[in-house]
């Protein structure tokens, strides 16, 4: 039996009059969709830790605080159906951040080096995002909920 891949994914959101997401897609490569900060728990992180760096890493944003752990949620991976064991959080951005801001990903991951188109996305969605990561919004407030068409 396989071990699942320890993961976590943040829902980083910024109140400004209405609540935005935020999220970012592949610059260059739309077939990736629309996403939220997500990624592996390195030995010895802690989970919230973990969202943190994500989040910092994946679209540079720094000052973002963990509010709670919203649910963990086992699915295999997508494409490789290896088992993956992701801990969604719900994280408040500052009232400060950007609206939009490219990021060029930082770490050592496999997505080091490439650029995200990151913006704030005012909820609920209009459109899912990739691999169903906006299955969890409505465990933050039930209006956040993706409406699927």
């Amino acid at each position: 039996m396989t071990l699942p891949r320890i993961r976590v994914a943040g829902y980083v959101l910024r109140q400004r009059g209405t609540p935005e997401l935020l999220v970012f897609g592949h610059v260059g490569m739309a077939a990736a969709g629309t996403q939220v900060p997500a990624g592996g728990v390195l030995p010895g992180e802690s989970l919230a830790a973990a969202v943190l760096r994500e989040v910092a890493e994946e679209t540079g944003l720094d000052g973002a605080t963990v509010r709670q752990p919203l649910t963990v949620e086992d699915k295999p991976h997508p494409d490789t159906q290896q088992p993956r064991r992701t801990t969604y959080f719900h994280l408040q951005a500052p009232a400060t951040a950007p609206d939009a801001w490219t990021h060029r990903v930082r770490g050592g991951g496999g997505d080091a080096g490439l650029v995200f188109a990151c913006r704030f996305q005012p909820l609920p969605l209009t459109h899912p995002l990739a691999d169903d990561q906006d299955a969890w919004l409505g465990h933050i407030d039930p209006r956040y909920a993706t409406r699927r068409s």
